[in-house]
């Protein structure tokens, strides 16, 4: 174990040693260039120095090359030849064939362990940033977490979010009260939103079990330590999905790592391939985030290495707090190239043997321009630099190659089969399964209590009915007693007797007159 990486050198015109100091490793780099200019075996060697030197590495495999870190190169590569003569030329004496202990991992979990987190742990401002989410929607979306916070409901997964959604939507008159309005439109934007997350397989990447920081942290029983390759071919189909989760693993190892101060060699070296896809579109909150993260996660051990095509793509406060820098070249055709070209060249502390501007623009293939942090953490002077060949194998290994590694990984088996534990939308489904059922049963009570009012009301009109038809079988008797009866009065009062008695009535009552 040493104190440097060597890095690469050259002489006559080239640095003799270009080494990066471990002491100052955590204090952040930069590896930039055009397409094909060496960025990615520049990070193969990198990688292989920090693992040699205990250091645990995380980086993503953009186009599928990074997996030879898992085997040797051998003799028989084509480049062997040009490997063994840049060693000599370079001084790199005791330049030999190794392969590393690596670790692969997958959000997909097809070609590694799978990579997953909650909800809850993204949090809603990287959450706002996948769902490209309108300031409007993103409040919509910052009350979900907090009702969810105060009801006790875990958010772990993609549904738990939605049934979340769901419900607020539903209760949105009473928690507007409180929170803010919430429109139902945006409730719906945010939905489709995550059906789009789906589409892209983003359900596999939201759940449990969430990764463990300690597993991308771990070293060999030889002291070395382990590089983690994240498989980002695949990835890169759903680049703001790849940026995000990149960034809430880095936001993690902020949040989660105690201070360490300086330490003579860093936890964990972070390589960040294709870097421009954090800051494209990102919000003011985002950038100054990732400017916070940058600024403060050295002061845990973990050292940040952007990786992209020009140095513009990082803003500016980030890019002054990148010390360590490998610049390939860049090519400048247009005015908007030449313009970057030169920002690019006054960022280094200037070597009075050449022009850097000049030497960015004419490095080939394996070289660069280089400047790397020295006593104190001086920016050293920009020096031209042949870098180093790699130990491992150039270029990527087979299936069933990269499979072997994977069943033999010291976390073989524990992230592979996902668990869905009570959480969100189990809680809410259960409420509404409690309250569906009594609802039916007071449908059923009213229905019950209809039913007997109705039976009530049934029996009473065949009471009164029968009391009705009583009286008139009763009166009909009557009626035909009185009939009979008027007859034979009439008969009489029609007959002598009748007469005499009307006359005595008649008489007793006009016989005062």
């Amino acid at each position: 174990m040493g104190e440097t990486i060597f890095v690469g050198g050259g002489g006559d015109g080239y640095a003799e040693h270009q080494e990066l100091l471990l002491k100052y490793a955590n204090r952040h780099g930069l590896i930039a260039g055009a397409t094909g200019t060496g960025k990615t075996v520049t990070l193969q060697i990198l990688a292989e120095g920090f693992a040699t030197e205990g250091v645990p590495v995380f980086l993503s495999d953009v186009k599928g090359d990074l997996s030879g870190l898992a085997k040797a190169g051998s003799e028989g590569f084509k480049l062997h030849d040009a490997f063994t003569k840049r060693a000599g030329t370079i001084g790199l004496d005791d330049y030999t064939y190794g392969a590393f202990p690596v670790t692969f991992w997958d959000l997909y979990g097809e070609q590694g362990h799978p990579v997953r987190t909650t909800v809850s742990e993204m949090g809603p401002l990287l959450l706002a940033r996948l769902l490209e989410l309108t300031d409007a929607q993103e409040g919509v979306l910052n009350i979900a977490f907090r009702v969810a916070d105060e009801e006790g409901l875990p958010l772990l997964d993609l549904k738990d979010l939605q049934s979340m959604l769901v419900w607020l939507g539903e209760n949105r008159d009473a928690v507007s009260i409180r929170y803010g309005n919430i429109a139902t439109s945006s409730v719906g934007a945010i939905q489709r939103q995550l059906l789009v997350l789906e589409n892209q397989g983003a359900t596999q990447f939201f759940g449990e079990p969430a990764l463990e920081l300690t597993d991308i942290m771990r070293t060999d029983p030889d002291g070395r330590g382990r590089i983690n390759i994240l498989a980002a071919d695949k990835l890169m189909g759903a680049p703001r999905l790849y940026a995000t989760s990149l960034l809430w693993l880095l936001s993690e190892l902020f949040e989660e790592l105690p201070e360490v101060g300086d330490p003579d060699k860093p936890k964990l070296v972070f390589f960040f391939d294709e870097a421009h896809l954090l800051f494209d579109d990102a919000p003011k909150a985002l950038v100054d985030k990732v400017e916070q993260v940058a600024r403060l996660i050295r002061s845990k051990g973990v050292g940040v290495y952007f990786v992209t095509q020009n140095p513009d793509d990082v803003p500016e406060d980030i890019l002054g707090q990148l010390g360590n820098r490998v610049q390939h070249a860049l090519r400048a055709f247009t005015a908007k190239d030449q313009k970057a070209l030169r920002q690019a060249a006054q960022t280094y502390r200037d070597n009075p043997r050449f022009s850097t501007e000049e030497a960015i623009r004419e490095v080939g293939v394996g070289e660069a321009v280089t400047s790397m942090l020295e006593a104190k953490g001086a920016p050293g002077v920009v020096e031209r630099t042949l870098i180093r060949p790699p130990s491992s194998q150039l270029g990527p290994i087979s299936e069933a190659e990269r499979q072997a590694v994977v069943d033999t990984s010291p976390i073989a088996g524990k992230y592979e089969a996902a668990k869905d534990r009570k959480s969100a939308y189990e809680v809410l489904t259960q409420r509404a399964e409690i309250a569906a059922a009594e609802a039916e049963e007071a449908e059923r009570q009213e229905e019950l209590a209809e039913e007997q009012e109705r039976e009530f009301k049934k029996a009473r009109r065949y009471k009164e009915d029968t009391v009705g038809r009583s009286t008139s079988r009763r009166s009909s008797r009557s009626d035909s007693m009185s009939d009979k009866l008027t007859k034979m009065v009439v008969r009489e009062l029609t007959g002598t007797t009748g007469r005499k008695i009307v006359r005595g009535i008649l008489g007793g009552l006009f016989k005062g007159r």
